[in-house]
């Protein structure tokens, strides 16, 4: 092994975690151990692999076994297990050419993925091969889309957006009758599926807003596909301008920080997303409208909140609560008892509130 420093590398850190790169890199190869990787990578050496693609990827899955985090006391215990998994197995590095070029035996064609994701390259870089395994399977998931069936059609998602795979909270709003086909706001549109799904429905005018620039780029691909250009896009923090007589939210389901950009689809810390929603959202409301929110109930099954603190927010907010659409989720965790979560997610209901303005 050869050690050397990130900085003697002479290679840009690649990342779309925001995490550092490791202070001390060693160039390895195929003849590296598993067991001598983990204990390179416990102690937070980079490991920057040179042999084969394969090889390097055997060795990951390799490392995942050796620290497989074991059920946590709580979920939050658990998170900060598979912290640590995430921080240990994103140090096997793998070195890119000008252009994102991989020259690894074995290696794939990865300069579309990188482009997509980090963007043009003219200097060498390094980047996790978990990372990088991420960024291909997005870019592969990007190409072939995720059907749709309430679009008869595909949506494709984006690296860093979240895939609308659970197809539960998408047919709530297929399915939900309309109380007005004029105008919708569709509040953290993420791939657009929402705001699609209601255009098809034939609302006449959809708003659709984020506040992340990726996902914005995502929808606005998927609504030209579809050919419902008609779509407005605002990057934004929650509402647009003005009220609507719709408003439709499907904000992140579980009050736990982020560890990625992917899972700020999924985590809203304190609650903070759906408390704002909620607490501004008469005032876009025209009167006598309605407000669609698509929660699960995982957050009260897993005691990261309970029920009473989301009625508690309705009622300080000023709202009523008109009914609610149940629909139990279809996605293979859901049956699958070795998840983590399995316990609670047999459990899970996922729900269309539908509130007005008391």
């Amino acid at each position: 092994m050869n050690p050397l420093s990130t900085m003697d590398c002479g290679r840009r850190w690649l990342t779309t975690t925001g995490t550092n790169p490791p202070r001390r890199v060693v160039e390895v190869g195929d003849e590296l151990t598993a067991d001598e990787a983990l204990r390179l990578a416990v102690s937070g050496t980079g490991l920057a692999w040179h042999g084969d693609f394969q090889n390097a990827r055997n060795l990951l899955s390799a490392l995942g076994r050796r620290c497989a985090p074991t059920a946590g006391k709580s979920f939050q215990d658990q998170r900060n297990r598979q912290a640590r998994r995430a921080r240990i197995l994103g140090r096997l590095l793998v070195p890119l050419e000008p252009g994102h070029v991989l020259r690894l035996r074995r290696g794939p064609d990865v300069r579309d993925a990188c482009t997509e994701v980090y963007g043009p390259s003219e200097t060498p870089s390094l980047v996790s091969l978990r990372e990088l395994l991420g960024v291909i399977g997005a870019h592969e998931w990007r190409v072939k889309g995720v059907q749709i069936p309430a679009l008869d059609a595909k949506i494709h998602p984006h690296y860093g957006v979240f895939s609308p795979v659970r197809g539960e909270y998408v047919d709530l709003v297929a399915r939900t009758p309309l109380p007005t086909k004029e105008l919708v706001f569709d509040i953290g549109t993420g791939t657009g599926v929402l705001a699609a799904v209601l255009a098809h429905r034939g609302v006449e005018r959809v708003v659709a807003t984020d506040s992340e620039p990726r996902a914005l780029a995502c929808a606005r691909e998927n609504f030209e596909r579809l050919g419902f250009e008609g779509i407005e896009t605002l990057e934004t923090d929650l509402f647009p301008p003005g009220r609507a007589p719709l408003i439709v939210c499907n904000p992140p389901w579980l009050p736990a920080r982020a560890h990625t950009p992917l899972e700020r689809a999924v985590y809203d810390p304190g609650s903070r997303m759906l408390n704002a929603f909620l607490d501004r959202l008469p005032r876009h409301l025209t009167p006598g409208g309605e407000a669609w929110l698509i929660l699960s109930d995982l957050a009260e099954l897993l005691d990261l909140r309970p029920r009473e603190q989301l009625t508690t927010a309705f009622a300080r907010a000023g709202l009523e609560v008109r009914g609610r659409v149940d629909v139990r989720p279809r996605h293979p965790r859901a049956t699958d008892p070795r998840d983590p979560l399995h316990a609670a997610r047999a459990k899970e209901v996922t729900s269309l509130w539908r509130l007005a303005a008391g």
